[in-house]
């Protein structure tokens, strides 16, 4: 038996939102795996499906730029809030994400860019923790490109020009008016960055979240008593609702809550006159699967796990 530990318990009340006793038990029957307690309370409705990446706690910096038709997104790391503030991470991590435009999502292949002023940019993000003290990391880029269209970026919260700590592009190939290229490609980027989709298609969803999914469905479906077929049906139908929600294509779009996201775009193209498909989008929240260490813990906390 995997000792369970104040530390645990904290962390998957903070994922899954479920009570502190609640969180101990999942953690003891699950044995202290952390993704089996969190289905163990889904099984029983005590949680919600988490994205456990937007409960996460990493610093430092999302930088977005476009340039002409293509777009870069990158995720800087420090230590702590405070260095996300400095002027000079500021600058690296707003220089490093122009030179992605060029370099691509490979980060080694960034790292071993040409820095401006000399050297490349593993050496300068190498000489920013000597001067500014504190750890900091190139953890990830992505670019995206269109042949005709454009490509719109928008940042939540922004802290400074093209940084903070979501960061949205939304790729729109075809031939419609730049203006209404921007203006839904900035609603759609929004969205994104509030709603959170997994895949851009239904079919582009991981088979392994949907086995995932399926699992912990069957399961409270099995405790319903109703015969089998009935449960079949209702597995079926609460896969495909998870699929519905989590592909961006086919979420409801969260400014007026009722229209698909495929819909907005085709209502779009058809006021603009022109074709309007989306071929890619990039969300980068800051601290995405990061799991951040903390060491004071609240005294119900302990008394949960001691009780």
């Amino acid at each position: 038996m995997a000792e369970i530990t104040a530390a645990t318990v904290k962390e998957l009340r903070e994922k899954s939102g479920a009570g502190m006793m609640d969180c101990k038990k999942a953690l003891t029957e699950t044995n202290g795996d952390m993704d089996a307690a969190i289905d163990w309370l889904r099984t029983k409705g005590l949680a919600t499906a988490a994205k456990k990446s937007s409960r996460t706690a990493a610093e430092g910096l999302v930088g977005v730029a476009v340039k002409g038709t293509k777009g870069a997104a990158v995720e800087v790391n420090s230590e702590t809030d405070f260095v996300a503030k400095n002027e000079q991470f500021q600058d690296f991590v707003r220089t490093v994400t122009a030179l992605a435009l060029a370099a691509g999502d490979d980060v080694a292949a960034l790292g071993g860019a040409s820095y401006p002023g000399g050297g490349t940019v593993s050496e300068k993000l190498t000489s920013n923790v000597a001067t500014i003290g504190e750890n900091q990391t190139l953890r990830r880029a992505k670019v995206v490109e269109v042949s005709q269209g454009a490509v719109v970026s928008y940042m939540h919260n922004a802290v400074s020009s093209g940084l903070g700590k979501i960061g949205v592009l939304v790729a729109l190939e075809g031939d419609a008016p730049p203006a209404e290229m921007e203006a839904v490609g900035k609603q759609i980027a929004m969205h994104i960055a509030a709603a959170f989709p997994l895949a851009l298609n239904e079919s582009d969803l991981d088979p392994t979240v949907i086995e995932r999914e399926r699992a912990i469905a069957a399961e409270k479906a099995a405790e319903s008593g109703k015969p089998a077929d009935i449960v079949e049906k209702m597995v079926e139908g609460s896969v495909a609702k998870f699929r519905k929600e989590n592909a961006l294509l086919s979420q409801i779009f969260v400014i007026d809550n009722k229209t698909p996201i495929s819909q907005v775009i085709a209502n779009a193209a058809k006021a603009a006159g022109g074709s309007i498909t989306l071929k890619d989008y990039v969300r980068f929240q800051l601290g995405e699967g990061i799991e951040k260490e903390t060491s004071d813990f609240a005294a119900e906390v302990a008394a949960a796990v001691k009780g």
